[in-house]
This record gives C-alpha cells, structure tokens and sequence, in this order.
C-alpha cells in the first residue's frame, strides 16, 4: 500500500500495484489546500490578528459559511485520493498536527496552547473530544461524510491517531457516531494507530473498539526506546530494528491476529532495510505502507520475503 499526502500525487501514482492507500495524512490536506485553522472559521469572532482576518476573509470570499470552505476544500483534496484507488481501500488518518504545527495555519495562533513538548502534547484524539478543538474534528467529520455518503467514496477508511487510552478511544467512537460517523454503519471501519507503548500492553481491549491497527513505527520507536526521534545527538539510537521494538510490533500482530482484525504497518523502516520487511511478513503482518518512491523496492523485498514464508517464523524472546 501507499502513503500519500498530497492529492495531485494520487494521480501520479495510482498505476503502481498497490492494493490501495495505507495512510493518506489529512493535515497535509489541510496546510497545503485549506490553510485556516478550523477553529478560525468556526469562531471567526474570535481572531484578534488583523492580518489573519483579512486572510480569511479573502480565502472564504463567496462562502456564507465560513466553515462550509474548510469541509469543501478538504473533501476535495482527499476525493481526489480516494477516487484516483478507487475501490480499493483508502485510509486517511485524521488531523494529527502538533500545537505548534496548527499555530501555523491561518489564525491558528490564537487557538492553540503554547506547550514544552508538543510531541507529547495536545495532539491526535486527544483533542476530537476536547472543547479546544470539538468543533473543529466535527468539520473534518463533514468533510468524510461528503466523501462516503455525496460522492459514493464507500472505499474510505477513517483512521485515529495518538489514542492514548481505551477510555480515550471510547470517547472518540462517541464524538464521531454524534457527527454522522458511526462505525459499522454503511459498512464505515475504524482503525487505530499503533504507535504508543500502551496501545501494544492494551491490544487486546483496542481491537474491541476499532476494526484494525496500523503501527507506527517512527512513533513507536521513539516511545519504546525513549528516543527524539528529531534529535541529531541521539540518531544512532534510534533503530526500528532494536529488539524491544521488534517484540512491541511482534506483540500486536499476535494481538491483532488473535482478536480478529486486520492489522499493517506505515513506515520507511521497510525500504530502509529489507531485512525488516522480511521480519513483517514472518510474522504475518496484512499490509505495508509506503512511500511511492520506496515501493517497488519494499514490493520486491516482500515477495522474496513471501517465497520462504513457509518457514518456521522467528520468535521475539
């Protein structure tokens, strides 16, 4: 499967044999073609920067809504991903900007709180539910709705981020059933990263909720080993390949499989090492995403991976 972000590249890339999308990034969506905060739109009242007002105003120029130009801009720029695999599968994870990252956008400034570590912060589900930030899931809400139920695009999948607890998880389920987004209902699947050590420890109680997993290894990396996985000081500690990563992602595949429901892995680690790839498809992992330019390489690796697959599979101890 591929990762995309942006939609033009949908049209680039859908002739490659991939079985669909793995991980379509909605805040590249949203930086590059909707480029308002939500909640600048929403709370228009509320943006004190006169220059950001003025920007808004000219980019919603015709809109009687103002929020009615962020769920059109968005689902458009996703259609064209979704249409272009059409209908193979298309998982498009929700907003999973940083704090500082959302500051960024067009009257964002004002919305966001100032955090030390926005890594670890205000980020992914955490803030669908909270009133920071509700009103603001709910266009992205919308803007799926329009893709599955306006357009016919039944092939989307929604995906979660950053779900730190099984409560949390709970509570996300609730705020996207209460805007349209039910799961199980018009045959809607909702999946869940894997990329915190506690969705692993919890696998079990998250496959409950949620219809498959995606590991995220560049996440999942960084909180196993407690390594920044920005930090130059730190790069040769951060290995996707180290034996308590491999176990984390051996764990929920087992986890996974047990329960039931699908779970693949989005990341480079693949391309970067062949090896790892073969490790995957050891132990049974359904998809890999990739990067388009990286997937002929990772394709390759997998199918060489698959003709010795029936050996007896490695063990993490």
């Amino acid at each position: 499967m591929l990762n995309l972000a942006n939609p033009a590249a949908a049209f680039r890339w859908w002739r490659l044999p991939a079985d669909g999308v793995g991980l379509a990034r909605m805040e590249f969506v949203v930086s590059n073609h909707v480029k308002i905060h939500p909640m600048a739109l929403v709370r228009f009242e509320a943006v004190e920067d006169p220059e950001a007002r003025a920007a808004i105003e000219a980019l919603t120029a015709g809109y009687v809504d103002r929020t009615e130009y962020f769920v059109e801009r968005l689902s458009r720029g996703l259609s064209r991903i979704a249409a272009a695999f059409h209908p193979k599968p298309v998982i498009i994870r929700m907003s999973d900007f940083k704090t500082n990252e959302y500051s960024n956008l067009i009257g964002g400034a004002g919305f966001e709180p100032k955090e030390e570590n926005p890594m670890l912060g205000f980020r992914g589900a955490s803030r669908y539910y909270s009133p920071r930030y509700r009103e603001g899931f709910a266009l992205e809400c919308r803007a799926i709705r329009r893709l599955r139920e306006d357009l016919g695009l039944r092939n989307v999948i929604v995906m979660i981020p950053f779900c730190r607890t099984v409560d949390e998880a709970r509570r996300v389920l609730e705020v996207l059933a209460e805007n349209g987004l039910v799961r199980g209902e018009e045959g809607l699947q909702v999946y869940v990263m894997c990329e915190i050590p506690s969705n692993v420890i919890l696998a079990r109680q998250f496959a409950e909720l949620f219809d498959g997993f995606s590991i995220g290894s560049n996440d999942l990396t960084q909180l196993t080993l407690g390594v920044d996985r920005d930090s130059g000081e730190l790069a040769e500690l951060f290995n996707e390949q180290d034996p308590a990563v491999e176990w984390m992602i051996d764990q929920v595949i087992v986890s996974a499989h047990d329960a039931g429901v699908k779970v693949g892995l989005c990341g480079e680690a693949p391309s970067n090492h062949p090896e790892f790839a073969q490790f995957l498809v050891q132990r049974g992992i359904a998809s890999i995403s990739v990067n388009p330019d990286s997937f002929v390489a990772v394709k390759a690796a997998v199918a060489a991976a698959e003709e010795t697959a029936h050996r007896t599979p490695r063990r993490i101890p």
